[in-house]
């Protein structure tokens, strides 16, 4: 149930403050006073687009608070499967809308708009001024039949949707399969000569590097021989570092019987001196063994050329070439095997279309089941609501290709006056009939799916006198077990209020501002007088407003 409303600078509403109550929640107003409006911030708390033009002039942003009670153990379980649970009964929503972006709230944490909706739906169903339009379109027609039939469809449905995914999923790997025979055995010699080329090419793991590096080693062999000949005759003893350092362990090996001290020096120049040894060496035996000819170097420098090469043609590194191949070997094995992998997939395919057929045949059968309880229903309803011998039915054609819900298309077919054929809403209906057919439908599902809160934005379209007055009783049979919330301009519906709200345009410092008020007994009669009377209010004006008051009360009563 809706508790609580609080809006801050939309539009005409400087901040306003609204606790609704159990039973039928009447708002009217003089055409223009913000109704509609303020129904509207309940949209926009529950994730409609707001552009910035709805924040009120001269504020930064608007607000909208929500409270909502939550009874139901259902509607509690859905919520909870959003990750929402009701904080002593209680979930709060919050919008607040800036100029170029918004924030959403749910009990105090962040969430998002597609979160909010799921919640929203959970919490209310809002029927807005022209939704009864939607009826009109038979996709709109199939969504009430569904939603009516509930927890029946769930299995059906889902069944449904997984084996089009699989149906789906095997067409579009089919598609693929177009290639003719000579256009397989063309693309086969191909492979075969690219696997051949990469098999042949002895390629392993890290030859380029090695490669390359023997390569630096053979183009720069004239400047290592230069180099490190300098550095054999540095090191040498002739006339050498290795010649200076010996001298220098003579002299001191001379001196060392005199100083004991002396002997960590010597060690140190013993150490060097080794050292300088094992350089000399090496940069002898390097100089010995690295000798190569010619054809070493233009051997290693075509190999180069060729792994680059294949690198261009297959992958930047040897790693990915192997693994190129290995695409070309599963794409050669896709290609020898092709008609028998064909054949496996059409079985599949017929396969996946049996269970999608089965499925949607399934699904149709609960479908059906359901319309008959729905059209049975709705023609009880529109009885209540003075459609004199009424017949509905809900009508079934099977489209051409299957799709996520089947292969049911819907259209309700009404008859409003005896002896007339069934024909569709579309081509029957008035605005004032759709609405009490969508009030009708509104009724059976809130019913069926326990939504605790309704809202309608003028249901009363298109309708007056005697039906109006029907309308109005069944407002407040819905009211009897549900929250109901509802704008009108009928003094037949008003006069059903069990809370009446009366929302007025004032001006205060210059501004204009919606204002609404909680009438009392006496404050309703003359509100239902004023939308009775118009702008002159008469005695006998303001008696059939009593009276009209006081035979709501009568009906309300024998409802219960």
């Amino acid at each position: 149930m809706l508790d609580y409303l609080h809006v801050k600078n939309l539009a005409l509403i400087e901040e306003t403050e609204v606790s609704f109550y159990p039973g039928l929640n009447i708002l009217t107003g003089e055409t223009g006073a913000g109704k509609s409006l303020l129904l509207g911030s309940v949209n926009l708390a529950l994730g409609a687009k707001a552009g910035a033009d709805i924040i009120r002039s001269g504020a930064e942003f608007a607000l909208v608070e929500l409270s909502f009670s939550v009874h139901h153990p259902k509607v509690r379980q859905a919520l909870a499967e959003l990750d929402i649970y009701p904080e002593d009964g209680e979930v709060l929503i919050s919008r607040k809308i800036m100029r170029n972006r918004s924030i959403s709230r749910i009990n105090g944490e962040n969430v998002t708009v597609a979160l909010l909706k799921k919640a929203a739906g959970l919490l209310l169903d809002i029927h807005g001024q022209h939704e009864h339009q939607s009826l009109l379109y038979p996709a709109r027609q199939l969504d009430i039949l569904d939603e009516y039939a509930g927890e029946s469809l769930a299995g059906p449905l889902q069944e449904t949707r997984e084996a089009y995914r699989s149906f789906t999923s095997l067409e579009k790997e089919l598609a693929g399969y177009t290639l003719s025979e000579s256009d397989r055995e063309r693309e086969k010699s191909f492979l075969q000569f690219e696997m051949d080329e990469i098999e042949n090419a002895g390629l392993y793991e890290g030859e380029e590097e090695e490669l390359e590096a023997a390569y630096r080693r053979m183009n720069h062999a004239r400047s290592i021989a230069e180099a490190l000949g300098t550095v054999h005759a540095l090191t040498g003893y002739e006339d050498g570092a290795g010649d200076r350092v010996g001298r220098a362990l003579q002299e001191l090996s001379g001196v060392l019987a005199f100083d004991d001290s002396l002997k960590d020096l010597y060690d140190s120049l013993a150490d060097a001196e080794g050292m300088l040894s094992e350089v000399n060496r090496q940069a002898s035996d390097y100089l010995e063994n690295s000798s190569f000819s010619e054809e070493d170097f233009r051997n290693t420098e075509n190999r180069l050329d060729e792994i680059r090469r294949l690198m261009t043609r297959y992958g930047s590194t040897v790693g990915k070439i192997f693994e190129s191949l290995e695409e070309r070997k599963a794409r050669m094995a896709f290609l020898e095997n092709y008609e028998e992998q064909l054949a496996g997939l059409n079985r599949k395919k017929g396969e996946a279309e049996d269970r999608l057929k089965k499925a949607s045949a399934d699904l149709s059968r609960v479908r059906k089941a359901a319309a008959k309880r729905l059209s049975a229903g709705i023609a009880a309803q529109l009885a209540e609501l003075n459609f004199n011998r009424v017949a509905f039915d809900i009508a079934f054609t099977e489209k051409e290709s299957y799709s996520p819900s089947g292969t049911d298309s819907v259209e309700f077919l009404i008859s409003t006056n005896p002896g007339e054929d069934l024909r569709p809403l579309a081509k029957v209906a008035s605005g004032g009939e759709l609405s009490r057919i969508m009030l009708a439908i509104k009724t059976l599902l809130a019913e069926e799916d326990e939504t605790e809160a309704l809202i309608f934005d003028e249901i009363d379209s298109g309708i007056s006198g005697r039906t109006a007055q029907m309308v109005s009783e069944k407002m407040a049979a819905i009211g009897r077990n549900h929250q109901v919330i509802c704008i009108t301009h009928l003094a037949q519906i008003a006069a059903m209020a069990d809370t009446h709200f009366l929302i007025e345009k004032k001006v205060e410092n210059d501004r204009t501002v919606t204002d609404i008020t909680v009438l009392d007994g006496e404050q309703s009669v003359e509100e239902l007088a004023r939308i009775l009377g118009g702008a002159k209010i008469t005695d006998a004006v303001r008696k059939s407003a009593e009276e009209m008051k006081k035979l709501a009360l009568d009906v309300k009563k024998s409802i219960g």
